[in-house]
């Protein structure tokens, strides 16, 4: 009996166990792994006791099987009593694994080592639970800042309609003696103003207006988007002149010259094309990008690609990757829109976003 206990961590319950702690699509709760991993581990000490084994080692695998499903329990997200709950049930079961070896002075030393080994395993796993948390806690922020950018954007657009159709109200009233036969051109000016008022103010779920905060007015989206075209390639080729080749450029179809949008569309397409050049300055310094705008009956494309860099940055001016895409998309999802991003085949990436277009 005692030969089979002393193979078993070997051949059954070391397996079972690491068995347990291995994630994949198909394993079980986390809850049934420490219920899998747990029962055979004390089951085994048990017989042990029963057994009078006198083992040398208690088993390796096992052991950091346990260590790392404690691990695995501390830093799991949310339901904070349960993870203790199920950290704690881990812990008594590795620390009672030195009994196997039916040696007081083996149990005292064994359970000092363990003891260091699950702090250091339980500390890392609290670490990374304190990470990921700290991590969605900054998305959530992202994501409600570009909520508030988005809902001042429409704050000022809104304004700069309802001036116009005041003023168009009272040149109408000026007028009307005079001239009545060019009152009705500034009826229909005053409702198509109105019906794109009501339709930004539809999106407009919370106001967050700041005194320090720029005034927003509609401006020609493909001049803007020329001047931050312009701007990406002078930092990226400061003090080059103008026989040098260009190391980003802005196409538009015709469709798009024409198409009718939004003022919160253009303001998100604008912001859509600095976002993604700035990427490229921090990633790729040196590669050729092209802005793309396309449209159709529905949408409004924004295609920002750029090639693989010769070199890359080794450390991205202002630090590592941020949460300047996941803004974006929130953003994007609030007008109804989709954006996507992605590397490319040739080792390139591509940001794309689908803007929904004026009603005609």
């Amino acid at each position: 009996m005692t030969f089979g206990t002393a193979w078993l961590p070997v051949v059954a319950t070391g397996p079972l166990i690491i068995l347990a702690v291995a994630e994949t699509r198909w394993s079980p709760s986390l809850g049934t792994c420490v219920a899998a991993a747990v029962s055979p581990s004390l089951a085994l000490t048990a017989w042990s006791l029963i057994a009078q084994s006198t083992m040398a080692w208690w088993g390796a695998l096992e052991t950091l099987g346990l260590l790392c499903m404690a691990l695995r329990t501390s830093a799991q997200p949310g339901r904070p009593a349960v993870a203790v709950a199920e950290t704690v049930l881990i812990s008594v079961t590795v620390l009672l694994l030195p009994l196997r070896t039916g040696s007081w002075q083996a149990f005292t030393g064994g359970g000092y080592v363990l003891t260091v080994a699950l702090a250091v395993f339980i500390t890392l796993g609290y670490t990374i639970r304190a990470l990921e948390a700290r991590r969605e806690r900054t998305a959530r922020e992202v994501r409600y800042g570009e909520r508030l950018a988005l809902a001042r954007d429409l704050h000022d657009l809104i304004a700069h309609h309802m001036t116009g159709i005041i003023v168009q109200a009272n040149a109408a009233l000026s007028i009307q003696a005079a001239a009545p036969d060019k009152i009705e051109p500034i009826l229909r000016n005053i409702a198509q103003a109105g019906a794109e008022t009501l339709e930004s103010t539809r999106r407009l779920v919370l106001v967050l207006r700041e005194e320090s905060n720029t005034p927003l007015r509609p401006g020609d989206l493909l001049t803007d988007l020329g001047e931050l075209v312009s701007a990406h390639c002078a930092a990226a080729s400061p003090g080059s002149g103008p026989t040098e080749a260009e190391t980003a450029r802005l196409e538009a179809t015709a469709a798009a010259r024409v198409a009718r949008l939004r003022p919160e569309v253009e303001t998100s397409a604008h912001r859509v094309v600095q976002e993604a050049l700035t990427n490229v300055r921090r990633h790729a310094p040196d590669a050729h990008t092209i802005v793309r705008l396309d449209a159709d009956t529905e949408q409004l494309r924004v295609t920002v690609t750029n090639t693989a860099p010769h070199r890359r940055a080794l450390t991205p001016a202002g630090g590592g990757g941020g949460f300047g895409l996941l803004g974006l998309q929130e953003r994007i999802e609030a007008l109804d829109g989709t954006l996507r991003a992605g590397p490319l085949p040739d080792g390139g990436w591509e940001v794309s976003a689908a803007l929904p277009l004026a009603p005609s």
